[in-house]
């Protein structure tokens, strides 16, 4: 997780302009290719369930599997990995070989431990797919040297990883439900924080039947800002999308600042009894957006994270 004073984190496992003008960018490309590992003598590929997949690039090490750990890992392949922003990739790995794994993911907000071939040290990732979608889960990577996120990054489709059950409660949806008692909530992220808000988002929680959704997004610049294709989407279903970026150009005329200097200058919370909030990002961030809230009168058990 970056520092708490960047609007834009590391990869999240949390926590009024319209941008149908933003250029195609030419950073929206795949990362080169990690090398191949060579597959290990002797490895029954067969009795791990592996066999439909060959050839693949990839196996894990049978040294694997002495360590001290418990987690239960499961083999998938990477069915897509592309350029989300300048250093996110949107990474999509196939469950089809991993029921479990899919049924294990019940509420937006929930996330997973990820392991590939070359680094041991598993990372954790929020979900950015709906749980709805049991064929694909969806992840955004921010791409940070010398991590496992970064050897994730560049991998290609059809090279293994493999993947913890998912984990977290998740957001609880059920404490700002029905949308008629709720016709207040705001949404708030930064960075890569926003893929939990992109899982509940398409997941669906009555947006278009509530009058007052709001996404506060911050990022430094446009260029950090994923999931800008999704917008238009995103305000047909009912949500105002509010970008807030900190390092922006000369040409911005949008919110500056931080998600928290957004809101705090554009509250409008007409009832906060009916209103509730969803938070994903640096703990500066969503602890000045709680302090903002409550101070409004909001009630701390409608503000909903994922810890």
């Amino acid at each position: 997780m970056a520092a708490t004073t960047a609007p834009a984190g590391g990869n999240a496992i949390l926590s009024p302009v319209h941008l149908s003008f933003a250029p195609r960018l030419p950073y929206l490309s795949t990362r080169p290719h990690a090398s191949a590992m060579t597959i290990l003598p002797r490895l029954n590929v067969r009795a791990l369930n592996l066999h439909r997949y060959l050839p693949r690039r990839s196996f894990f090490p049978v040294a694997a599997a002495v360590r001290q750990d418990t987690t239960v890992w499961s083999p998938a392949p990477l069915s897509l990995v592309e350029g989300a922003a300048q250093s996110l990739f949107n990474v999509s790995v196939d469950l089809s070989d991993c029921p479990d794994v899919a049924t294990s993911f019940t509420r937006p907000g929930q996330y997973l431990q990820l392991r590939v071939p070359t680094v041991p040290k598993p990372v954790f990732l929020a979900i950015a797919s709906s749980p709805s979608s049991r064929g694909e889960m969806e992840f955004l990577v921010k791409s940070v040297p010398g991590t496992t996120a970064e050897a994730l990054c560049g991998l290609r489709q059809g090279d293994l990883v493999e993947l913890s059950m998912v984990m977290g409660k998740g957001y609880d949806i059920d404490q700002i439900s029905p949308p008629e008692e709720f016709p207040t909530v705001l949404l708030f992220a930064s960075g890569a924080g926003i893929s939990p808000i992109r899982s509940l988002i398409e997941w669906g929680f009555g947006a278009d039947k509530r009058s007052d959704v709001r996404l506060y997004y911050g990022t430094s610049n446009l260029e950090q800002m994923a999931y800008q294709d999704k917008f238009k989407g995103w305000e047909s279903s009912g949500i105002k999308i509010v970008p807030v970026l900190s390092e922006p150009d000369d040409n911005w005329n949008g919110e500056r600042g931080y998600v928290q200097d957004a809101f705090g200058r554009d509250k409008r919370i007409s009832d906060p009894q009916s209103t509730g909030a969803v938070l994903c990002g640096p703990k500066e961030m969503t602890e000045a957006i709680v302090s903002l809230l409550t101070g409004e009168g909001v009630s701390s058990d409608k503000i909903l994270d994922n810890l």
